[in-house]
Formats: structure tokens, sequence, C-alpha cells
């Protein structure tokens, strides 16, 4: 494909926002392999004209995906496809085989906004890099010889039961330590046998799509909202429509008129995803008013609502609420956990909490495709629950994710003033950070800056689908971080957005 074109089809009544739709579809020839490291881009104003746009939509566009190291811009040799990281790209030569990657499972996806993955892939950086990335729990911490000791017990307690296909729902000692788990710490109060053990959080969300929602209905999502959810559910046969969310959580009196913008009926809503408890990405906490009128209008309009409580243990305020599944919510609400960010990601163990209902759908849907979670990790772990380590790990891990978290909003405030608005501090492993000060510059020169310096911070105007942030805005993770590197890394952002504003052009 040459620089002169690129197959980009616009939707112009009533799509997602014209800027949008040319990142994704320029994502989709990436990802495709129909463009390839190195490969040049049209000037902003050829491909203006030639999707009779402006080029403030083309401008726009190019630096979304630049931010997101999708494609590079340098003075002399225009805008190409990034290379892999760390690598220089060379174009391809002319002829060469294009290798088409997998595609998605319908063709009408590869236009849509709220599927494609913005979430940038793990990396190996150099050696010393500050990295402020997201989800990474603080893995040098965990305790190790304790968690193996666990695994040599429940090794030590296999038996053919143990060893073999177990039951499709998950161990037993294991969804009951979880039943105790969730009403100590979130007022849950649930039957073991209303517990499925699942590979991860990912797999549930998955499970209740496919099992909820069929071609016609709506799924709901927050906007913003993290770049996995868009392609679990993109990727079903459901039409998924957007909601703003604001400082009190999902704006549940706009999700009518959403859902009729996108020539929907309300009525076809069958699923509605919230992160309540800690908002993705803003960390917003849902107000009890707005809770209260979710669980209303599911049950006005029998929809299921999906709670995800991703960062579920770790809260940094003296008054929690509790789980949105805690509330008397008539059996219209699903909850999902993880120990994945309590634990280790690689544990690979998640559950649901399903409303009775539910239960078999779930377990059909379940043992057709993996048969069961692995046993033996769930005996491992139902071990490390009962005898008190977990316990004893989140009491820890939590006293010192405060103390980083704390080094980290005093590091911004004390080197950005009042230029910088941060949401998200009241719990979890992350926050936003808005740069108020350096409104009009790019956040992939901040984030090319930074990296010169060792730094690597993540743009977050990806994770919105629509009304991106007017200012240049970050999610920073600190869990992973000590907190004398926390203040070393933030001095040398400081510096980083200070020369992204000196080389910014005049208003």
């Amino acid at each position: 494909m040459g620089s002169s074109e690129l197959l980009i089809v616009l939707d112009r009544d009533g799509g997602p926002p014209l800027q949008q739709q040319v990142c994704d579809q320029v994502t989709v020839l990436v990802r495709s392999g129909q463009l390839r490291p190195g490969d040049a881009l049209p000037a902003s104003r050829e491909l203006a004209q030639q999707l009779d746009v402006s080029r403030t939509v083309i401008t726009r566009a190019y630096e979304l995906l630049r931010a997101h190291g999708i494609l590079t811009a340098r003075r002399g040799s225009g805008t190409r496809v990034a290379g892999p990281a760390g690598s220089t790209a060379r174009p391809r030569s002319p002829g060469a085989p294009t290798v088409l990657a997998p595609q998605p499972p319908r063709a009408t996806d590869s236009g849509n906004a709220l599927w494609q993955p913005w979430e940038p892939p793990p990396a190996q950086y150099p050696g010393g890099a500050l990295d402020f990335r997201h989800g990474t729990p603080a893995l040098a911490e965990f305790p190790v010889a304790r968690w193996r000791q666990s695994l040599h017990d429940a090794y030590g307690r296999a038996d053919n039961a143990t060893l073999g296909y177990g039951p499709a729902e998950g161990s037993s000692a294991l969804r009951t330590e979880v039943a105790a788990l969730v009403r100590r710490s979130r007022a849950l109060d649930a039957s073991p046998d209303r517990i499925m053990v699942t590979g991860g959080a990912t797999q549930a969300l998955d499970i209740l799509v496919r099992m909820l929602v069929g071609p016609g209905d709506v799924v709901v999502i927050e906007d913003p909202s993290h770049t996995v959810l868009r392609q679990v559910f993109g990727c079903s046969e459901a039409a998924v429509v957007p909601v703003p969310v604001d400082e009190e959580g999902l704006r549940v009196a706009d999700i009518d008129a959403c859902v009729r913008a996108r020539g929907h009926a309300p009525e076809r809503v069958k699923l509605v995803y919230v992160t309540p408890s800690h908002q993705f990405p803003t960390g917003f906490i849902m107000s009890e008013a707005r809770r209260r009128g979710l669980l209303e209008w599911a049950y006005a309009h029998g929809a299921t609502v999906l709670e995800d409580d991703y960062h579920n243990e770790f809260t940094f305020t003296d008054e929690r609420l509790p789980a949105l599944a805690a509330e008397r919510h008539r059996d219209t609400v699903v909850y999902v956990g993880s120990f994945s960010k309590t634990l280790f990601p690689a544990l690979r163990i998640g559950y649901a909490v399903l409303p009775p209902h539910l239960v078999r759908p779930f377990l059909g849907i379940k043992w057709i495709t993996d048969r069961l979670t692995p046993t033996v990790g769930q005996e491992a772990l139902a071990d490390f629950i009962r005898t008190g380590a977990y316990a004893r790990h989140i009491s820890r891990m939590t006293r010192l994710y405060r103390q980083r978290r704390r080094r980290l909003l005093e590091a911004l405030y004390e080197h950005f003033g009042a230029e910088v608005r941060v949401s998200g501090e009241a719990a979890g492993l992350h926050v936003l950070v808005t740069f108020t000060g350096a409104r009009g510059v790019q956040e992939e020169r901040i984030a090319s800056l930074a990296a010169e310096r060792g730094v690597r911070i993540y743009p977050a105007s990806g994770y919105f689908v629509q009304n991106l942030p007017a200012e240049p805005t970050f999610l920073m993770g600190y869990a992973a971080l000590p907190a004398p590197r926390i203040t070393e890394g933030v001095a040398l952002l400081a510096s980083a957005v200070g020369e992204a504003k000196r080389q910014a052009p005049a208003p």
C-alpha cells in the first residue's frame, strides 16, 4: 500500500468522532499487516483531501496514533508506521508479501472504535527505567516463600480429584474462602454455590457476554474505559454504546439518550459494565445516588449490571462503600473480582459472584470453553487465604501502597503546583494525572521527552471514545516503584514537561 492512499471509509451519520474513526482504521491496517513498520502515510493535508475532511481531523488523529506508539514523525521523513520498541524500522521493499494478522470475528468490526486495543503492550526497557505503568503490583514484595509452602501443601494433599478434571465451577475450598473474603471486605453475602472460579477476570467477562447478549442487543460501557473490555465486548454480536462518566461515576440519566443516539432502543440493553469502586481510568467512586439509580434503571429495563471490582482490596479512605452487588439489587448484578492485582498477574485466577438464575448457564459455557481452571493453584490459593497469609499480605501492601501513593502526590504537587490535576487517589494502584499548565502540548511529545530521560509514562487519550482530554493526561501507576524512585521519576518528568512546553508553538 503506497503512501498516496489509505483504505479508510468514514461513517458521517452518527458514528464516533471522525478523528477517532481515522485512528481506529489506521490501527486496523497496522495490526493486520496491511501497513508495516516503516511504511509512509499520506501527509495530513493529502489525507484530508482524500477523505474530504478538515486537516484538523487528520492532524489530531495522527497525534493520537503517535501518542500510542503506532506512528512516528520525523522532520524530513514524514509520518511512518512505528517499529517495535527499541528498533529502527525500515520501509519494506516494493512487492514484499503482506502477512495478515488474525482478524477480528466480524469484518464490520474493523472500523469500530470500541474494540481497538489502545493498551501499550508490556515491553522490555533498559535497566533502571522508571516505569509508571499502571496495573503492576509490587511483585518484589510478594511473599514467595510462603506461597511456595501453600503450593507444596496443595501438592501434598493432591488426589485423583485434584490432579484430574475438577469441577468447572472451581475448587470447593477456594469458593468457600472467596465467599468469606467478599463478605468481610466488600459486605457481599453470597453462598459458595453462587461463586464461579475463572481464568482471570477477563474470562468471566467473556462468558457473561456470550451468555447474556446476542445480535441486536446493546452493551453499555463507561467512557472512558479499559481497552481489554472494549475488545471483549466489541467482538460480540451486540452494539457497544459508551456513556460518559463524571465525578459521581456513570451518568445513569444519560444512558437512554446515548443508546438512542446510536440508533438503538434502551429496551435492548442487556448488559451495563461499571467499575464503581475505582472507575477505570479516572478513579472516580460511584456515588450512592448513582448506585441506586443504576440498580433501578437495570431492573426496569431487564438488564444485568456487571460490576468489575478490579482493585477491590486497596482503598485509602476511612469510609468505604460496599460492593454494588451488596445492595438490594433484585438479582440484577454480577460481581467480578480477581487476584491479579492483590497477588500477582501470572496466577490467572478470578471469580464471578452470580445471581442464582445465571449459575447454570455460566457453568455450561465455561465447561465448553475450558472445562476447568487449573485446580492445584486454586487449592494453594485456598490454603494461602485460610491460613491468614493473604490477609497479612493485603495489610502489608496497603501500608506500602499508601506510602508510595502519598509520595507520588507530594512529588507531583511539589513540581507542578496548581498546574496539575489528579483524580483517583482514593483507591486503586494508579492515578489519572492532567497537566493543566501544558494545554496545547502533545501527550506523545511529553512521553517521548520523558522516555529520553529514562521515564515511562502512558497517555490516557486512548481510553476515551469521545470527549478526549483537553490537556495532556497520563495514567500513572505507583505500586511497583519505591518512594525514592518515584521522587526521581517525577523530577525527570517535570523536566520533560517543561521542555515540551518550551518547544510548543505559541498559541
